[in-house]
């Protein structure tokens, strides 16, 4: 059981320095920005998040059309 626990704490350290690799040996190192409004393609072809949307529709004039 207990070589169970430590092997288990060795693959989470492991994984855990592999997805901070980049921070760490990367001079100001960040991590990727994924969300939709970040990315500079999205943006260029009109996509925008569900979130950014809804506020959208939300803050329209009370006149706008619905469809």
């Amino acid at each position: 059981m207990f070589k169970l626990i430590i092997f288990s704490v060795i693959i989470v350290g492991i994984a855990m320095l592999f997805l901070c690799v980049r921070l760490l040996f990367k001079k100001n190192g960040r991590f990727v920005k994924t969300h939709v409004s970040q990315s500079k393609a999205m943006r260029d072809r009109g996509i925008t998040c569900v979130q950014s949307q809804d506020y959208a529709m939300r803050h329209q004039s009370p006149l706008a059309v619905k469809e």
